[in-house]
């Protein structure tokens, strides 16, 4: 393993969305994760490595968290882990036997991850729910839209990822940190309602000194504005534009040839409709490739907007090995980059279970005491 987190040793309870996301971009920065899997999902021959890219570079046992001798492989694995994520309803883990308290009774360093939509506590805490519904509350949906349309959904990167995953890996190193301070461990409850509540904070401010309207689609951020929007090409194909500052606005004026009066006041929000239509005319006699070749490496704060099978092959993302190809898969390499102690994909995604013997040696377990849990059907 390399990375920075080499050494680290993780457990993740196997879950969806950001509880997963969390964990590859921890095993990315060269920590040991082991997956535990439900047994129920081991698929026996199962071989070749699987095709969902956020269980990249682990490890996965297959354990019935249910049976107690499953629990106690599991709270056995807790005793030599630096940290444990897992991302059920609250208090799922507690009645399985591996909650915070157990967990902590066996290993008193453990930083115990926690990752919810609603969080341990408060009146939606035992509802479902899912990413749209978490940044909607959070109020983080109503602002994403054009004017006059309703809210819309940014996939599942500002709840799940975002608000979710993100938040999650941030207390997990913070706790790390003062874990080896103290010698104590601690639980990290990290909430998708509040990690996308904390993405809103500038707007927060921008609202409370009036520079924000609660019309979406009407400010300078979300489509109000024509020097931040994307437009349509000639070729149906689209492109960015950010010229917010001064002199990136005189460049898109110069380069797009908008020398009309009426574009120099620039801030009047009253007449962005207008200038937006206008703006829109222009990149519409052009494609993409011209906008590109036109305003590309300047600075008017331009970019393609490409698709997921266009944006590998740009030279930018070449230039900077921003994906790399796994397994016969390409996908984002690693982020952020560390210059002396690189992270890297260690290997492509597993089946479940596809590591459980191997695993399980390494953290301590002899081979008989495998045997005897398989027989017991309390691994797979």
């Amino acid at each position: 393993m390399s990375g920075p987190l080499s050494g680290i040793k993780i457990i993740e309870l196997a879950g969806i969305g950001p509880g997963p996301f969390a964990a590859m971009l921890l095993a990315d920065m060269g920590a040991d994760v082991i997956r535990v899997d439900r047994a129920g999902a081991v698929r026996p021959g199962a071989s070749g490595p699987s095709w969902d890219l956020l269980n990249r570079g682990r490890r996965s046992i297959g354990v019935d968290l249910k049976s107690a001798d499953g629990a106690e492989a599991v709270l056995r694995l807790v005793e030599q882990a630096d940290v444990l994520i897992e991302g059920f309803r609250p208090g799922v883990t507690e009645r399985l036997g591996v909650g915070p308290d157990a967990c902590l009774a066996r290993n008193p360093k453990l930083v115990y991850g926690r990752m919810t939509g609603w969080g341990q506590d408060g009146p939606y805490s035992q509802a479902a729910g899912h990413d749209i519904n978490y940044i909607a509350l959070a109020g983080a949906l109503h602002p994403i839209g054009r004017a006059g349309q309703a809210p819309v959904p940014p996939l599942n990167l500002v709840g799940d990822f975002g608000g979710g995953a993100m938040f999650l890996v941030v207390g997990l190193l913070a706790a790390l940190i003062e874990a080896r301070r103290s010698g104590q461990g601690q639980v990290v409850d990290a909430a998708m309602v509040d990690g996308a509540a904390v993405l809103m904070t500038m707007f927060h401010g921008l609202r409370a000194t009036g520079l924000w309207a609660e019309e979406r689609g009407t400010n300078m951020l979300d489509t109000g504005a024509h020097f931040y929007d994307t437009y349509e090409c000639a070729d149906g194909r689209y492109v960015s534009i950010g010229s917010i500052e001064p002199q990136f606005y005189a460049e898109l004026r110069r380069l797009a040839g908008l020398d009309d009066a009426a574009f120099d006041a620039q801030m009047d929000a009253s007449a962005w409709p207008d200038l937006k239509a206008r703006v829109a005319e222009v990149f519409k006699t052009k494609t993409r490739d011209e906008c590109c070749a036109l305003m590309e490496h300047t600075d008017v704060c331009f970019a393609p907007v490409l698709s997921l099978s266009e944006a590998p092959t740009h030279p930018h993302n070449v230039a900077r090995g921003t994906f790399v190809e796994v397994a016969g898969v390409v996908q984002p390499a690693p982020a952020p980059r560390f210059s002396r102690t690189p992270g890297e994909v260690s290997r492509p995604p597993a089946y479940p279970g596809a590591h459980t013997d191997e695993a399980l040696a390494d953290w301590g377990f002899a081979a008989d005491e495998i045997v005897k849990l398989r027989e017991a059907g309390a691994i797979a």
